[in-house]
């Protein structure tokens, strides 16, 4: 199951992110260049963040079907549905080709991949958690939090790979496709592990007593309403500062000509294929220290960590020396690792059994548009309004605080009983100072 697990969220964001690595790289240039350079690199990376927007949508669906019909058919049908957009988008023309259509058809697959991404990850975490031991929701529920550095790593190293096999105007016209037409066979691997892995027994016990809710999202926020916006602002800072480089943003500052570093995509491309390694290992840590110490204590930490590295991140990327950009992003991915490994855990801790899947599927689609949806949008624009990496460091460091008051605010749940014979506990709220939801 855990393997299963690994696969399928490391397939589904490899194809994510290697959206936002082209889109980085060489989207503004091909789909928004008569915008003008300045204005096509926020074009292209407002077209990363829109996708966000439409995660809400996929988390509502995946969530009301998922609490209902069970969670194995919606991991199911969101893999194939990641699979298909992003194949299509190596398959597209570009502006040169057909004009105006060639960003409108890219929109409408980057928003495929968002309601894709909005019902995939609930999903995958409450096959993981659910299916867990109590004393190793932690390390078990990090099963699908190790996809997003898996699918990062993947997606940088494809790339940087293209970048070599096809340097220069080679790797515009076509080294770029490449990346998003392997995602094909990737998909068919993924659905093969998938569609062999056992439904989860919360779910199955559910089902068995006949209490699935109806309206599963009409109860999430009638009762829960409160939660799923501190839930969401627990994760909105990670989403935040992670984006800086899944979202393309960090790639796209150290690779442009005309910026303070001008270093080629292949090495910039491999820096950040190294820190998804180590931001694949903090976050196994993270989830394993989650499992001693506690998810809330964990992230309390985690918030500390984030907000250290974010000082030295730019001066050591604007040195133009490849080793030290690493090892400003490497430092990053501690915290980073910290308050994303036991994230798992702790959002299926939060939420009752019979609306879990609306509650985590939700809560985490609308963490990802306050934290990450724009932040690399956000970024490259007041790098350009002020001239300054300070003010981006500032804007990092102002959403990780949020997190860090949001976590404040909730009691620690570990090891709470998660079947839904458990419900009344369940539903007595985590957040401090309030009673039964």
């Amino acid at each position: 199951m855990v393997f299963a697990t690994v696969v399928g969220t490391t397939v589904e964001w490899y194809d994510f992110f290697v959206y936002a690595v082209a889109a980085g790289l060489v989207f503004g240039e091909l789909f928004f260049k008569p915008a003008g350079p300045g204005v096509a690199t926020i074009l292209s990376f407002l077209t990363v963040g829109i996708s966000f927007l439409f995660r809400p949508l996929g988390a509502f669906l995946a969530g009301h079907y998922g609490d209902r019909y069970g969670r194995r058919v919606v991991l199911m049908v969101t893999l194939a549905l990641m699979g298909v957009a992003t194949t299509l988008v190596g398959l597209l023309p570009t502006y040169a080709a057909i004009g105006i259509a060639a960003p409108i058809l890219l929109i409408t697959l980057r928003i495929l991949q968002g309601i894709s991404a909005g019902g995939e990850w609930g999903g995958a975490v409450l096959m993981a958690v659910e299916h867990a031991p109590d004393r190793k929701r932690g390390v078990f529920g990090a099963s699908p939090q190790v996809g997003v550095p898996l699918g990062m790593l993947l997606a940088s190293g494809v790339m940087a790979l293209m970048a070599v096999l096809a340097p220069g105007d080679s790797f515009e016209t076509w080294g770029w496709r490449i990346p998003f037409l392997l995602s094909f066979v990737l998909i068919l691997i993924g659905h093969f592990i998938r569609r062999r892995v056992e439904e989860s027994p919360v779910f199955l016990e559910i089902a068995e007593r006949r209490e699935e809710t109806k309206t599963p999202i009409v109860e999430l926020f009638r009762k829960h309403a409160g939660l799923v916006l501190v839930a969401a602002l627990v994760f909105a800072g990670n989403s935040a500062v992670g984006y800086m480089t899944t979202g393309g943003y960090l790639q796209s500052y150290a690779t442009n000509p005309d910026g303070p570093v001008g270093l080629s995509r292949g090495p910039v491309l491999l820096a950040v294929a190294g820190s998804a390694a180590t931001w694949l290992l903090f976050t196994l840590i993270g989830a394993r220290v989650s499992d001693r110490i506690g998810r809330r204590s964990t992230y309390l930490i985690g918030w500390v960590l984030l907000l250290a590295a974010l000082l030295p991140l730019f001066p050591l990327v604007d040195t133009g020396n490849v080793w030290l950009m690493f090892c400003g992003l490497a430092l990053l991915t501690v915290g980073l690792g910290f308050t994303y490994g036991p994230q798992a855990a702790l959002y299926a801790e939060l939420f009752p059994a019979s609306i879990r899947f609306s509650g985590v599927s939700i809560s985490y689609a609308i963490g990802a548009i306050i934290g990450g949806a724009f932040a690399p949008t956000i970024a490259a624009a007041l790098m350009r309004a002020t001239g300054t990496t300070t003010s981006i460091v500032i804007y990092l460091a102002i959403m990780a605080a949020i997190s860090l008051v949001a976590t404040l605010t909730l009691r620690d749940r570990t090891g709470i009983p998660l079947g839904p014979a458990h419900e009344a506990q369940q539903s007595i709220s985590p957040i401090r100072g309030m009673a039964r939801a």
